[in-house]
């Protein structure tokens, strides 16, 4: 599983971030910058719960392939 940005979308609150500060983490210009390539399978339940607090839901998974 991968996360995806809709870049769009985000607008830089950093809720995601504080959820999982492993995974994603905000840049000095207030972008979003995911930290892993590829999810583990204990990364990935971390990276829902960061999608779900999303307030302007800009996160979401995919597959990998």
């Amino acid at each position: 599983m991968k996360i995806s940005v809709d870049r769009d979308r985000c607008e830089g609150y950093g809720v995601c971030a504080e959820v999982a500060p492993d995974l994603l983490h905000l840049d000095d210009d207030g972008e979003l910058v995911v930290d892993v390539e590829d999810l583990t399978p204990e990364q990935t339940e971390t990276a829902a719960s960061a999608a779900r607090v999303c307030p302007v839901a800009a996160l979401s998974l995919r597959d990998a392939g």
